[in-house]
């Protein structure tokens, strides 16, 4: 279930807080119980749905929720690279920071790191798309909504271009998996 009440409460505690474009969006959060999976860590689904509550809100604070319910508009996840580096037990608390690095003509690219005394534990790599009835809308039309001076953006990371690179070379659709070899 989409923990709810942790969604509106980080709304809440951040509403009226704007932030720059590449400023980095700072949330807490604690392990629960109903958090874990049977080794009593963090569940790696979870851990996605967690990210939720630290991009959500940036994007809110960045102005971006706000531009994409003017217009009609929705924000969808595109593409994501997870690396699961440290174990989260229940109930410790840990900080997650959350950033857009940048965009390319059709997607937003944000990082994501979970860490606890300065040492990172998981991080993702979300690439989003701004969507309207049409499809995907053009990232400088979601920029230009925003009313941002800046409308290039930042040069992308050398490991981003590079995943953005390998995204583009794996076939889709996907190969068939549910036939037998030599059939």
């Amino acid at each position: 279930m989409y923990p709810v009440v942790r969604f509106l409460k980080e709304m809440l505690k951040f509403r009226g807080k704007p932030l720059g474009l590449h400023q980095t969006h700072i949330s807490h959060h604690l392990c629960w119980p109903w958090d874990l999976d049977p080794w009593m860590e963090l569940n790696n689904g979870r851990t996605l749905t967690l990210f939720d509550l630290g991009r959500i809100p940036l994007m809110a604070r960045l102005g971006i929720v706000r531009a994409t319910s003017d217009n009609g508009w929705g924000m969808t996840v595109a593409g994501s690279s997870v690396r699961y580096r440290r174990r989260i037990r229940m109930f410790q608390r840990f900080e997650m920071h959350s950033r857009l690095v940048g965009w390319d003509a059709r997607f937003l690219y944000i990082v994501q790191t979970m860490q606890r005394e300065g040492e990172a534990l998981n991080q993702i790599l979300v690439r989003m798309a701004t969507t309207c009835d049409t499809g995907i809308l053009p990232t400088a039309t979601l920029v230009a909504a925003l009313g941002q001076a800046e409308t290039q953006s930042p040069a992308l990371p050398d490991w981003i271009r590079a995943w953005i690179d390998a995204e583009a070379s794996r076939p889709w659709p996907p190969e068939r998996t549910d036939t037998a070899p030599g059939s």
